[in-house]
C-alpha cells in the first residue's frame, strides 16, 4: 500500500544518529493509522558522496573544470589532495565502515598515521598521544578519520559547493535569512553537485513511496536550503504532491511569515507541535476537513500569505503521541565522528542515541534569553516514569540500540529520579545522558542513582558564570551551586559538559573575564569535563528581545521582517566589545578541556589587553571544601540499591572487658565493605536494609525508618543516622532521595 505522508530530514544534521523529529512524528501517525514512511537524506547523500564511486565521479568533475580553466586558483592544500586523489579513493570505503563500526581491527592501521591520506586538517590534529592516551587507539583512529572527511569537505567547499558542510549546509543562507531575496536568488541559480547527489536520492524516494504529501523537517538554519531545493522539485515534477515544512526553524524563525514566494516551493508551513497540524491537513487534503479547520498552518489565499489556527482543535497530551518510530532509517549505517578529543563533547557525534524527551516544554521556564513566550518552551507537561520506560524498551526492540539521549530543554531532577528508580526495578540496561539545569536537586545521593541507570553524561547551562548576570538573565542559580553540583556528578561518574555564553547585556569586560577564570578553576578542580562558549544572540520571542529596554540594550531596528524574524541585531551601550573576547574564550576551552594550560594567566589568550580577574585564585577549591549542610527532610525517600547484607555477632575486648557487636558485610561490585556497629542498632539496621530495595514496591521515607528505629525501643536517630559509619553507607547503595 503506497504512503500517505513521506517524513524528510533534509541535509544535514548529525551523521552518528537520525535527529528525531519525523521518527517522533512517524510514531504518532502509526497511532492514527495513517501510513508513512521517513527519510534522513542527510546520511544517505552522504554516503552516495563519501564512497569509491562517489569519490571517482567527484574527482572527475573537478577534472573537468580544470581542463576548462574554471579552477586555475588553487590552494595548494587542493592540490596536494588532487595529487593523492587514488589514495583518498582506495581508502574512502573502509574509512566509512570503520566509522559505522563494521570493521574496529582498521583502527590500528589508521592510528599508526600510515594508512590514510593527510592534507590540511592534519596540520591542526591534537597531539594524540596526549589526548588520546587514556582513550585508546578506536577513539584515536575516529578522530584521524574525521580529520581525513573534512580535508575531503574543504576540496567540495573550494571546487564544488561553497555551502557544503557535514552537520551544516548553505547555514549561511538560513542565518541571514531576514529577507527571502538571496535565498530565493540562491534557489534560481542552477543545482550544485551536492543539489544532485539530493534530487536523485528524491526522486527514487518519490517513485518509491508515491506519497500524497511530503513533510520537510527543517530544525536547523543548515537545513533550510535543501528543504526548498527538495519543494522546488517536487513541485515541478509531482505538481499534484502537496508539500509542508515544520520543525524548529520555521517554529522559531518563521512565525511573521508574509513573503508569499515561499510558497512557490512549498504548500504548507506548520509550527510548534506537529501532531495536530500535521493530522488535520491530512484530513483537509483527502477532502475530509475545510481549510478554516487546520491548525497553526500558514498558506497562500488569494495570493497572499494566510495564518490558520483553529483553537478549538487541542493538542494532543504526550501520553497519546505514541512511541518513536525509527523504522525505515539506515541505522546501520550512520557514521561515528570524534571532532574534539574530549569523551564528553564527543557524545554529539560518536555512537548512536535514541532520542527521547522525559517532558514537553521547560519546567523552570525564566531565562530571559530563552523563547519563553512560545508553546515548545512554555506549555510544560511531563511523561510518567513507567511510560517512559514502556517506550524505551520498544525503542531498544526495535532499533537494537541501547544509547538514549533525551533532548529535553531541561530535564526534571524529580522525574528523572523516578526514571532512574524504575529503570533500575525493569533491570534495563541502558547508557544515557541529556539536558539539565543545574540546580540544588542534584545531590550526592541523586547523581549515584542517576549513575546506577545508565546515565553517563549531563549538559546544562552555566551561561555566564557571574551572580550578577546570572540573577539578570533568572537562570536561578550561583556559581557556587555549579560548582557542588558538578563535584557530585563528577564524583557519582557522570561526566559535565557546560554551556557557556558571553556577551550577555550589559557584561562588561571585567565579568567576561571572570567568568572564564571561574571556568578554568572548574576544570582545574577536575568538576568540569567540556563545554562550548557561544555568544549571546536576541531572539524575538524573549524576554531580553520583547522588553530590551530592561536589560540595557536597544534594538537596531524594528521593521518585522517578510521571512525569518527571530535573531535580532541590538546595541549594548553598557557592555563590553563582546566580539574581542570570541577567540581568546575558545582557545583557551579548547585548551582546558585536554588539561592543558590551565596554570597560564588568562590575558595569553587574548590579543588585546584584557583585565585581571577579581577572582580568587582559590575560590572554587575553598567553596567545594566547605561541608555542604544536608537538612532532616522527613519526606525524602530512602533506597537501598546494594546487596543483601551477611549479619554476624562479634565479640569485642579492651582492657579485659567484653562486648557484642553487630558485623555487617556487604560484597559491592568494586570492594568489599564491612562495618561495625553496638549490637542493637546493628540488628535493627540489617532487618531494615532489605525492606528499602528499589524493587520493594511500597518505598519508604526518611520519616518512616525514623519510626522504625525509634519503635525497635533505640535512640538518637539523628546522632546514628549521620555519623560513621552509617553516613559512609552510600559508597553500597543507601541513598537518600
Amino acid at each position: 500500500m503506497p504512503a500517505t505522508l513521506l517524513l524528510i530530514t533534509p541535509p544535514f544534521t548529525q551523521l552518528n544518529t537520525p535527529y528525531p523529529a519525523t521518527a517522533y512524528l512517524k510514531g504518532f501517525l502509526n497511532t492514527r493509522n495513517i501510513s508513512s514512511f521517513q527519510a534522513d537524506f542527510g546520511i544517505e547523500v552522504i554516503l552516495q558522496l563519501f564512497s569509491a564511486n562517489g569519490l571517482e565521479k567527484m574527482f572527475g568533475v573537478i577534472e573537468a573544470k580544470i581542463s576548462a580553466n574554471e579552477l586555475s586558483d588553487r590552494s595548494e592544500n587542493i592540490n596536494r589532495i588532487l595529487a593523492l586523489k587514488n589514495e583518498y579513493i582506495n581508502t574512502i570505503n573502509p574509512v566509512i565502515s570503520f566509522l559505522q563500526g563494521k570493521s574496529p581491527t582498521l583502527a590500528h592501521q589508521i592510528a599508526k598515521r600510515n594508512y590514510l591520506p593527510e592534507a590540511f586538517r592534519f596540520s591542526q590534529a591534537d597531539d594524540l598521544v596526549w589526548a588520546f592516551g587514556a582513550m585508546g587507539t578506536q577513539d584515536k583512529a575516529k578522530h584521524l578519520a574525521t580529520l581525513y572527511l573534512e580535508d575531503i569537505s574543504d576540496l567540495i567547499k573550494e571546487c564544488l559547493d561553497p555551502h557544503f558542510g557535514f552537520s551544516r549546509y548553505a547555514e549561511r543562507l538560513g542565518r541571514s535569512a531576514n529577507s527571502f531575496d538571496e535565498l530565493y536568488a540562491e534557489l534560481h541559480k542552477p543545482n550544485t553537485y551536492i543539489d544532485e547527489i539530493l534530487l536523485a536520492l528524491l526522486a527514487e524516494r518519490m517513485t518509491e513511496v508515491c506519497p500524497a504529501i511530503v513533510a520537510l523537517s527543517v530544525p536547523f538554519p543548515g537545513n533550510l536550503y535543501s528543504a526548498f531545493r527538495c519543494g522546488q522539485f517536487i513541485k515541478k515534477h509531482y505538481p499534484q504532491v502537496k508539500v509542508v515544512m515544520g520543525g524548529g526553524f520555521p517554529n522559531t524563525e518563521l512565525r511573521s511569515l508574509s513573503d508569499a514566494r515561499v510558497f512557490e516551493f512549498l504548500d504548507y508551513i506548520t509550527l510548534d507541535d506537529g501532531e495536530a497540524p500535521i493530522e488535520n491537513l491530512v484530513k483537509h487534503i483527502s477532502g475530509h476537513l475545510p481549510q478554516e479547520e487546520l491548525k497553526r498552518t500558514f498558506l497562500l489565499v488569494d495570493g497572499k500569505v494566510a495564518y490558520i489556527n483553529n483553537k478549538a482543535c487541542t493538542d494532543y497530551k504526550q501520553g497519546q503521541v505514541g512511541t518513536s518510530d525509527y523504522s525505515d532509517f539506515l541505522l546501520d549505517k550512520y557514521i561515528s565522528a570524534i571532532e574534539v578529543a574530549n569523551p564528553m563533547h564527543s557524545l554529539w557525534s560518536d555512537g548512536r542515541w535514541n532520542k527521547l524527551t522525559m517532558a514537553h516544554g521547560c519546567y523552570w521556564g525564566k531565562c530571559t534569553f530563552c523563547d519563553i513566550s512560545l508553546d515548545y518552551i512554555r506549555l510544560y507537561e511531563p511523561i510518567t516514569a513507567s511510560l517512559l520506560c514502556d517506550r524505551i524498551e520498544e525503542m531498544v526492540q526495535q532499533t537494537g540500540q541501547t544509547g538514549f539521549h533525551f533532548v529535553d530543554e531541561a530535564a526534571p531532577p524529580a522525574l528523572m529520579r523516578e526514571l532512574a528508580l524504575e529503570i533500575i526495578r525493569r533491570k534495563i540496561t541502558i547508557s544515557w545522558w541529556t539536558n539539565i539545569r543545574f540546580e540544588k536537586s542534584f545531590t550526592r545521593d541523586l547523581c549515584l542513582l542517576l549513575k546506577a541507570s545508565g546515565c553517563i553524561g549531563v549538559s546544562g547551562g552555566l551561561e555566564v558564570a557571574s551572580d550578577r548576570l546570572l540573577a539578570l538573565i533568572q537562570k536561578g542559580i550561583t556559581v557556587t551551586q555549579v560548582a557542588r553540583v558538578n563535584k557530585h556528578f563528577t564524583e557519582a561518574g557522570i561526566m559535565v559538559h557546560a554551556y557557556l555564553m558571553y556577551g550577555f547585556p550589559t557584561q562588561t569586560a571585567q565579568e567576561t573575564i571572570d567568568s572564564l577564570e571561574m571556568v578554568r578553576q572548574m576544570f582545574q578542580a577536575g568538576i568540569l569535563q567540556s563545554g562550548f562558549w557561544h555568544m549571546f544572540a536576541m531572539t524575538a520571542h524573549s524576554p531580553v528581545g520583547l522588553h530590551p529596554e530592561q536589560f540595557g540594550v536597544k534594538k537596531e531596528t524594528d521593521t518585522i521582517c517578510s521571512f525569518a524574524n527571530n535573531d535580532i541585531v541590538h546595541i549594548d551601550p553598557k557592555g563590553a566589545d563582546h566580539e574581542s573576547f570570541a577567540i581568546g574564550l575558545k582557545k583557551s576551552l579548547l585548551n582546558f578541556m585536554h588539561g592543558a594550560c590551565l596554570d597560564w594567566p588568562l590575558q595569553k589568550w587574548f590579543e588585546e589587553k584584557v583585565p585581571r580577574t577579581s577572582v580568587k585564585p582559590d575560590y572554587i577549591v575553598s567553596v567545594l571544601n566547605e561541608e555542604e549542610y544536608q537538612p532532616f527532610k522527613p519526606s525524602a525517600k530512602v533506597v537501598w540499591l546494594g546487596p543483601k547484607p551477611t549479619f554476624e555477632i562479634v565479640i569485642k575486648s579492651k582492657k579485659g572487658n567484653q562486648w557484642e557487636q553487630a558485623s555487617i558485610t556487604l560484597q559491592t561490585k568494586k570492594e568489599t565493605i564491612n562495618i561495625k556497629v553496638d549490637k542493637e542498632p546493628g540488628i535493627w539496621l540489617a532487618e531494615l536494609l532489605p525492606t528499602l530495595s528499589v524493587f520493594n514496591p511500597k518505598a519508604l521515607t526518611l520519616q518512616d525508618v525514623k519510626n522504625s528505629y525509634e519503635a525497635a525501643g533505640l535512640e538518637d536517630f539523628e546522632l546514628f543516622w549521620d555519623n560513621k559509619p552509617i553516613n559512609g553507607l552510600y559508597k553500597a547503595g543507601l541513598l537518600v532521595l
